[in-house]
């Protein structure tokens, strides 16, 4: 094997452990970057038309029924032990504060907060239209037998450790065979590692112990910070409720990807979906409006000074479903105030056994403004575990990646984005909503490409 290919596959293992899901920055590029091609006479667009009555509400204008879900005044009971917890039990019950939604909204990272196996796939896209680091992994998330999810953190000491999650490579190419382990801690303002990581290399045959990386840093061509990955910790930000509203899209497919495959890790079955179809939060959700839209809870999140002092985006917008407090929608504001990302995404019903704490994340898109990058995550092919302890110790320690052994060649998936004329759209910016809390600003070339991809139903890429 030659140094300059043994040279990117080191490149690629080391830049992949930095996230939640496994980035595939270092892969052997192409000769030429894939560009776009002028698709064929587009068919109808598969979003939906834009809303035109209003959807949201400020706290002013609730009614009593929903003022009664929630707690707008008063100090919140604190935990006699740790302070900056509040006194109630996870996962609560209403009235509920801002703050008791932002500990449920912890519950849904990118990666499970169950036992679980999916294949991610990923990329991210550049304003020119070019597919950036694409690839994917099998990842399986590992959680102790008899605790799970967000009740896991809170319990645990800080410093101790919350799960691991082991990913192999199997795209592109010149990736297969690379494997990452992450060890995941519970943090404080002394504990303050987030998460270990080591990498195995199977061109050097070495596993690596990866430094961590600054948590406000974007990676390179990314549209995310480690922060965005990993999930961020509601003890670290005061909440505030601002109103509600009513989402009707998150994710955005173009009219050049009217189906897709997607897989059921559980049966094994793969089928065609019409993208248009896919709804909010899944088949199985019971709390659809009558024109398929989903209620959510807005909260704000600032950066408490004590725990984030001159935090990189010091506010934080959520749109929190109201049941679960699944987060569909995110946008983070710089210390300017302007709006600098979006996030949105789109939920399935994996873990039926928790009921409403068993969403995760099936599609999530992230749009840097300042950019104009934009990178996907999509989780296809989910599947619960039960891992014995024996296997846990074995499968989930950093030895184990030289081996080299594929713990489920089962788990397929065909859902990633193969051409940027197929990349998902930007998320709407809706600049309508709560005006008094959302400072937008586009600048004048922005904005031309947003009124252009919204009038072809795709993006429309610099020099097309």
């Amino acid at each position: 094997m030659s140094r300059s290919r043994i040279a990117c596959c080191l490149v690629f293992l080391i830049y992949t452990v930095l996230v939640c899901f496994p980035l595939a920055l270092g892969a052997d590029p192409p000769t030429q970057p894939t560009q776009p091609t002028q698709p064929t006479q587009p068919t109808q667009p598969t979003q939906p038309t834009q809303q035109t009555q209003r959807t949201w509400k400020t706290v002013e204008e609730m009614s009593e029924e929903e003022l009664a879900q929630v707690q707008l005044e008063g100090d919140t009971p604190r935990h006699a032990q740790v302070p900056y917890l509040p006194a109630e039990a996870h996962p609560f019950v209403p009235p509920y504060t801002a703050e008791e939604m932002g500990y449920r909204a912890m519950e849904f990272t990118p990666r499970t907060r169950w036992s679980s196996v999916v294949a991610n796939s990923w990329a991210s896209i550049a304003p020119q239209g070019v597919l950036l680091n694409p690839g994917t992994s099998i990842t399986f998330v590992s959680y102790d037998s008899e605790t799970s999810g967000v009740g896991k953190v809170l319990s645990a000491a800080p410093g101790e450790e919350i799960y691991r999650s082991l990913s192999q490579a199997i795209a592109p190419p010149a990736a297969e065979g690379g494997q990452w382990l992450a060890i995941r801690y519970r943090t404080d303002k002394e504990n303050i590692t987030k998460e270990e990581r080591f990498a195995y290399s199977s061109s050097i045959r070495r596993v690596r112990h990866q430094a961590p990386p600054r948590r406000q840093s974007n990676f390179p061509n990314m549209a995310l910070t480690p922060d965005d990955a990993w999930g961020r910790a509601a003890w670290e930000f005061s909440w505030r409720l601002i109103g509600t509203d009513v989402l009707h899209q998150t994710v955005r497919f173009p009219n050049t990807r009217p189906t897709m495959i997607l897989r059921n890790g559980e049966t094994g079955q793969s089928r065609t979906v019409q993208t248009a179809s896919i709804k909010l939060m899944g088949e199985a959700f019971p709390r659809y409006t009558l024109d398929g839209g989903v209620e959510c809870y807005v909260v704000e999140a600032v950066a408490r000074p004590d725990w984030l002092p001159d935090y990189y985006m010091p506010r934080l917008l959520y749109w929190l479903e109201k049941s679960s407090f699944f987060p569909l929608r995110g946008e983070q504001y710089g210390p300017d105030g302007e709006l600098d990302h979006i996030e949105v995404r789109l939920a399935e019903l994996f873990n039926p056994g928790r009921k409403e704490l068993g969403y995760g994340t099936l599609f999530i898109s992230h749009w840097d403004l300042r950019t104009d990058i934009m990178s996907y995550l999509v989780n296809d092919s989910h599947k619960l575990m039960d891992w014995k302890p024996e296997e846990a110790t074995v499968f989930f320690s950093p030895d184990f990646m030289r081996r080299q052994w594929h713990l489920d060649t089962s788990i397929k998936t065909q859902a990633a984005v193969s051409h940027p004329d197929e990349y998902f759209m930007r998320p709407a910016v809706e600049a309508d909503k709560f005006p008094n809390e959302r400072p937008i600003n586009l600048p004048p070339d922005m904005a031309a490409r947003i009124e252009a991809q919204n009038a072809a139903g795709r993006l429309v890429f610099d020099g097309t």
